[in-house]
């Protein structure tokens, strides 16, 4: 019984044995295709990262400040062919001093140009920025966040090689945020680099996050380092991408306008906030000089309350009212069957102010008419998104004629000189006015009229030029985003 115990016990340690062997085996082959495969993967990721340093700018696809055909119209190209360019950029490796967040303040195009300006900003200073803040509190009251209106995905790839560009601040810092002990400020507008350097920089590493609260023309026109120019220009013009909703309906909007011949955008900046800001009252009943008057001191930002406005007027200070309008184009040989796309909100004084216009040219078209309302329906109530699609329409027009300087149409003129100096006509009004007015009294005849407005605007066309520079008066310089001649083809 003995032996036979003992010769059962060695029979049952054979193939214990023969397992533990297997099992090592397997072990040791696992553990090789686990350390090739991680080997693999190193080689695979250095090759990329050193494919990223060889390959030569061209091919990485970023684009040349200096090249707008490089650049497409928005709404023209597929988003997946524009992130394509940027999405494998290397990113920019520095000494982070900070985190800069910022609430900007104005309409969408206002706002658009602050963007510009913040992105340059944050390289200068070697900070991360936080995802812009759009405003929600101005008179439009529009809910949108940063995302609903721009590719905020495409925004921060595609300048990765810029500067650090985050959705949020890390969790670490966010609480600061949500405690209210963050260090808040409005910087000085019309500041040159320096003042960033000098002055805010040492606020960010002190406090590691500093809040702009307004940032509209807080960075100067002029007398800045020129790869600070030519990044303004690559934000606007190549990273500030609308959402996809917004390009395709943009896109559809031009189709059908082309469909239909050549079009005329006309940024008729005739509407009630307008005239309210301002204190332009001409063509207006004397009840709706007063509901105008009332809404400008319910408005305590609007700062200027008592306004002459016949002065404004003959100042050029007043946007053309819908008739004048209606004569400087006919003026000025426009075809009167040209489609007119009217690139504005609610005209004030509705179809009575807008009868000599639609008179002199029948085929004025609004977004309105061209789309059905459910095609609108996502982007009622919020007036930046449905600038927007004003803004892809305007940059593709055969013309652009604003009535007003505002930002929308300071922003598409530079963006379409930057496109190949595209037919803009920026109105004189002051001299517009004054031959107005000889006109309407008939102390200048017709043809008079027709030739001294040709003769006005034959250089405000959009051609190339230089920006106009008056020291210690930034607000009468050319703007920036006008005029970007720094980042165009042309040289003077």
């Amino acid at each position: 019984m003995g032996s036979e115990s003992r010769g059962e016990r060695h029979h049952g340690l054979k193939p214990y044995a023969e397992g533990k062997v297997k099992c090592r085996s397997k072990f040791k082959v696992w553990m090789i295709r686990m350390t090739t495969t991680v080997l693999l993967w190193t080689c695979v990721l250095q090759l990329t990262a050193l494919g990223h340093t060889w390959v030569p700018r061209v091919w990485n696809g970023r684009p040349s400040c200096s090249s707008p055909s490089d650049v497409p119209i928005q709404g023209q190209q597929s988003t997946s062919a524009i992130v394509k360019k940027f999405v494998h950029s290397p990113k920019r490796i520095y000494n982070n001093n900070g985190y800069l967040m910022v609430s900007c303040n104005g309409g969408l195009n206002q706002m658009r140009a602050a963007i510009c300006d913040m992105v340059a900003v944050a390289r200068y200073l070697n900070v991360t920025l936080i995802v812009p803040e759009l405003d929600k509190s101005s008179f439009w009251s529009d809910p949108s966040e940063f995302q609903d209106i721009f590719d905020v995905d495409h925004f921060i790839t595609s300048l990765r090689d810029e500067v650090w560009i985050l959705k949020e601040l890390p969790p670490r810092l966010k609480w600061r945020v949500e405690k209210g002990s963050v260090y808040t400020m409005p910087p000085v507008s019309w500041s040159d680099i320096s003042y960033y350097e000098n002055q805010i920089l040492s606020l960010i590493k002190k406090h590691k996050i500093v809040h702009f609260t307004k940032t509209d023309t807080r960075l100067a026109n002029n007398a800045l380092p020129l790869e600070i120019q030519k990044l303004r220009c690559r934000v606007n013009f190549a990273a500030l991408k609308f959402t996809s909703q917004i390009e395709e309906l943009g896109r559809r909007v031009i189709r059908i306008l082309h469909q239909n011949g050549p079009f005329l955008v006309l940024h008729l900046r005739y509407e009630m906030d307008m005239l309210a800001f301002s204190g332009c009252t001409h063509g207006c009943t004397n009840e709706e000089a007063e509901e105008l008057t009332r809404m400008r001191y319910a408005y305590p930002w609007w700062k200027e309350k008592v306004i002459d406005s016949v002065v404004k007027r003959k100042d050029g200070l007043c946007p053309l009212t819908p008739e004048e309008t209606a004569l400087v184009l006919r003026a000025l040989d426009i075809d009167h069957r040209i489609q007119v796309y009217i690139a504005a909100g609610e005209i004030y004084g509705g179809e009575r102010r807008m009868r000599a216009l639609s008179e002199a040219f029948p085929n004025l078209v609004r977004k309105e008419t061209l789309l059905g309302s459910s095609d609108l329906q996502y982007f009622q109530n919020h007036s930046s998104q449905m600038a927007a699609l004003d803004y892809m329409v305007s940059l593709a027009s055969d013309i652009f004629v604003p009535t007003y300087d505002g930002n929308m149409a300071k922003v598409v003129e530079g963006h379409r000189r930057f496109l190949g100096f595209k037919k803009t006509i920026t109105l004189d009004r002051k001299v517009l006015v004054d031959l107005i007015d000889q006109y309407t009294n008939g102390t200048l005849a017709w043809e008079d009229f027709s030739s001294s407005i040709k003769a006005a605007h034959a250089t405000r066309l959009g051609r190339p030029a230089r920006r106009v520079t008056i020291p210690d008066r930034p607000k009468e310089e050319d703007y920036f985003y006008a005029n970007p001649h720094e980042c165009l083809r042309e040289a003077w």
